[in-house]
């Protein structure tokens, strides 16, 4: 009898040893990892906002002595962690969502931003061309009025641009074919200018009054085949009888300086075509329109 009771105190000693030897580690476990959530996260300052998870210390009799973790306690155990994992998981989600989200925005600000100082260069651009242009239009108007002030202060300044003779029988007054001919070579190119006026002088021998009467006859006969030939307009012609009167002597002329001017025989009427600059400012505004 003895001896089992002494078998059965050792045995119960044996079984004792290892249930205060996991009680031992697993209370200082918990007072190490108490200490050290309290030392380095403060109440309430975590990630989900929630408070530190807690170590169960209550384990219930046979969790003291039973030297194995059972299914149902490491589940219980770990049942919080899984929790405050998958809270972590959505949270780290929903953060990623709104950084995308923000960088979604940044972008699209971005890109309208740079649209908008694309379409600003552009606008800018236009802007130089379009003052360009004016300058150039300025310019051009500058110059264009500045010719038309200078024909303006010369428009009854007229110049010699072409001359034709045409001759005449003594006593006749009727132009012949070769008189008809150069008075179209003359008054072809007028039609549609402005700006001129034709000079027509008859030259008559004879004397006194009858010389002037018959003069006068050679240029309306002139004047006439003008008018309604080329239709060239009378308030342009210019009609002198000059009779009699001298040739004067040309500019050029090899004669002695103080002889008389020479004196023709027959009748005659010279022709003058005279131009002031409004042709030229005409034919340099169309020139411009274009």
């Amino acid at each position: 009898m003895k001896n089992r009771a002494v078998v059965a105190l050792f045995v119960a000693f044996l079984l004792s040893l290892p249930a205060l030897a996991q009680q031992q580690p697993a209370t200082s476990d918990q007072s190490s990892q108490t200490a050290s959530s309290q030392s380095t996260t403060p109440s309430g300052d975590t990630a989900t906002g929630k408070a530190p998870l807690q170590y169960e210390s209550h384990q219930g009799f046979w969790g003291k002595v039973n030297p194995f973790a059972r299914k149902k306690y490491v589940q219980r155990q770990t049942q919080p962690i899984r929790d405050r994992i998958n809270e972590l998981d959505e949270l780290t989600s929903a953060n990623s969502k709104m950084i995308k989200d923000v960088d979604g925005r940044a972008q699209q600000g971005i890109q309208q931003a740079s649209a908008k100082a694309t379409e600003a260069d552009q606008h800018a651009v236009d802007a130089g061309n379009k003052a360009t242009q004016a300058q150039t239009t300025a310019t051009q108007a500058n110059t264009r009025l500045t010719t038309v002030e200078g024909v303006v202060s010369n428009i009854d300044q007229y110049k010699a641009s072409n001359q034709t003779e045409i001759r005449f029988r003594p006593g006749q007054t009727v132009l012949s074919k070769n008189a008809k001919g150069a008075l179209d070579d003359l008054a072809t190119p007028l039609k549609g200018q402005h700006g001129y006026i034709v000079e027509v002088q008859g030259f008559s021998s004879g004397k006194g009054q009858a010389a002037i009467e018959t003069s006068r006859k050679m240029a309306d006969a002139v004047v006439r085949y003008l008018v309604e030939n080329q239709e060239i307009p009378v308030y342009r012609i210019y009609v002198l009888g000059m009779g009699n009167a001298p040739v004067p002597t040309a500019a050029n002329s090899t004669e002695e300086q103080g002889a008389k001017p020479k004196r023709m025989s027959g009748g005659r009427v010279e022709v003058s075509l005279m131009k002031n600059d409004l042709e030229q400012l005409a034919s340099g505004g169309a020139a411009q329109a274009k």
